[in-house]
């Protein structure tokens, strides 16, 4: 018993350490972060927070105080992180003249391959155990909802193994972390993305059988219980006045993102809310994965007016609801018959409650829910279309939705995000391959075939064009004017890339290329 004694404190202290999440870059190098961020001398915030330290992160920071505060000592902040860190290289690919883009496309996922990782000390990469493709560009990581679309295409390629590999690191994250980070990097761990892991699931379940959802039960319970407040220090949860629940979008912390340091600064001092609840507002804008849209400003124009965790995003709750459907299959393939009953009833309540508060009868068309104001949002988007991607529409509602993405959305290139102009990057005149897919695949659900051909069918040549004429994929397009490039954001425009990849190689599946 004495001997038990005396290791409590030493169990104590293992229990903690493993408790401890990886510290962000903020954290471990403090002053000389912030100094490096606001100094500019990257162009890209991300740059620094990517950095690999060659040495000891103490032994660099002490030798930067020390540096710092001597005004007898003249030197370069720049020379500085050179001479201690090993600043990330963007790939630059080369097309061989004439290239067929399925072939440019298949070739990519090689150079987009990463091999498992090595944990470095002071690094703000997660060490992942499997193979995996991130996006390309500035995205040096895996990125979570990027990942169910790239997967698109990495099955039309015969990608099998990847995908699962791709699966299997991110129930490891939601082990290892309590959920599925943005992305597998430590200034990320604050938050998730949306929430497509069960979709994930039931990709490679379609492949490789129905067991698959038994196996991934334990990670999806988990992933599950995360976006339901039951793990960490999470506020996703929102009661309704009817008393049925939905989620929202919500960052753990209430500090500028790491990794767009100085841009949050410069919003919050233009602001005229709360500092902390705007840094919330943003990084919760970043967990939805649209970062940043007119959907989130109070004035419907300006990021300085953005209140994120004021809404009941519709796409995030039909994840939500696929999710529990999900969890219902998984449960029947291991014979739990009562749990299955019960995440099937969640389900069907939560469907009615979107249906609910998120259908507009007057826009024809499904919308976010300002719970605070007790409003609907005005700004259409096209994530609305996760009602017919999930099935949740009623056939009536389908044909509404229908018209308006052909009198609202239509364009040129394809279906515009919003049809705001705000120079966010998640705004006219901008099309994004997964918003693309989406509305696609949401509208074959309903029998809305020709208009989803026509959609595909602009997209794949404005994806096809611009790879002719630039040789690169692109994270986004315009789809308003398709001679011009995609605007907006904070960061010029990524070539690549995961997710434009996987969606125009599963279109051009579906429809071939138009003459």
């Amino acid at each position: 018993m004495k001997r038990l004694f005396l290791l409590l404190p030493l169990l104590l202290q293992l229990t903690v350490a493993l408790c401890q999440k990886p510290l962000a870059p903020d954290k471990i190098y403090g002053v000389l972060f912030e100094d490096v961020q606001r100094s500019k001398i990257f162009p890209d915030g991300k740059t620094f927070v990517d950095c690999i330290p060659k040495k000891d992160p103490k032994q660099i920071v002490a030798a930067y105080i020390s540096i710092k505060n001597n005004p007898a000592v003249r030197f370069s902040l720049k020379l500085f992180v050179e001479n201690n860190f090993v600043i990330p290289q963007e790939r630059n690919v080369e097309v061989p003249k004439g290239e067929d883009v399925v072939k440019h496309i298949k070739s990519l996922w090689k150079i987009l391959r990463r091999e498992p990782d090595t944990p470095v000390n002071g690094s703000s990469l997660l060490a992942l155990p499997y193979p995996y493709i991130v996006p390309g560009g500035r995205f040096r990581e895996i990125y979570y909802w990027d990942s169910y679309f790239t997967m698109l295409g990495l099955l039309e390629s015969g990608e099998d193994d990847m995908v699962e590999n791709m699966i299997k690191n991110f129930a490891y994250l939601i082990n290892e972390y309590g959920h599925i980070p943005n992305g597998n990097r430590s200034y990320y761990l604050g938050r998730s993305q949306p929430p497509y892991f069960a979709a994930m699931i039931q990709l490679l379940a379609d492949k490789k059988g129905n067991q698959v959802y038994a196996i991934y039960l334990d990670a999806l319970e988990k992933e599950y219980n995360y976006w339901m407040d039951k793990t960490d220090r999470t506020r996703h949860v929102v009661k309704m006045p009817d008393g049925s629940i939905l989620n929202r979008y919500y960052d753990q912390l209430d500090v500028p993102r790491q990794e767009s340091f100085l841009q949050d600064e410069e919003t919050a001092k233009a602001s005229t809310q709360d500092k902390k609840a705007i840094y919330r507002h943003l990084r919760s804008a970043a967990e939805s994965g649209i970062d940043f849209s007119s959907r989130w400003f109070r004035d419907g124009k300006t990021l300085t007016t953005i209140e994120t965790t004021n809404y009941i995003p519709v796409d995030l709750n039909c994840l939500l609801y696929n999710l529990e459907n999900v969890l219902a299959r998984a449960n029947k393939e291991r014979g739990n018959i009562t749990r299955e009953r019960y995440y099937e009833q969640i389900a069907e309540r939560r469907k009615k409650a979107i249906i609910k508060y998120c259908w507009s009868p007057s826009a024809g068309y499904f919308v976010d829910y300002n719970f605070v104001t007790k409003k609907q949002n005005r700004v259409l988007i096209l994530n609305g279309m996760a009602a017919m991607f999930f099935e949740i529409a009623t056939a009536s509602q389908a044909k509404q939705i229908a018209n308006v993405v052909k009198a609202k959305f239509l364009q040129p290139g394809g279906v515009v995000t919003t049809v705001n102009r705000t120079g966010e990057q998640w705004d006219a005149p901008n099309g994004w391959a997964p918003l693309e897919w989406l509305t696609i695949r949401g509208l074959m659900n309903y029998q809305q075939d020709d208009l989803a051909k026509q959609i595909s069918e602009r997209w794949i040549k404005l994806n096809v064009d611009v790879y002719n004429r630039t040789g690169k994929m692109m994270e986004k397009y315009n789809v308003m004017d398709t001679a011009l490039e995609a605007g907006g954001g904070e960061y010029p425009s990524q070539d690549g890339f995961g997710w434009s990849n996987g969606v125009l190689l599963k279109l051009i599946g579906l429809f071939g290329i138009p003459k």
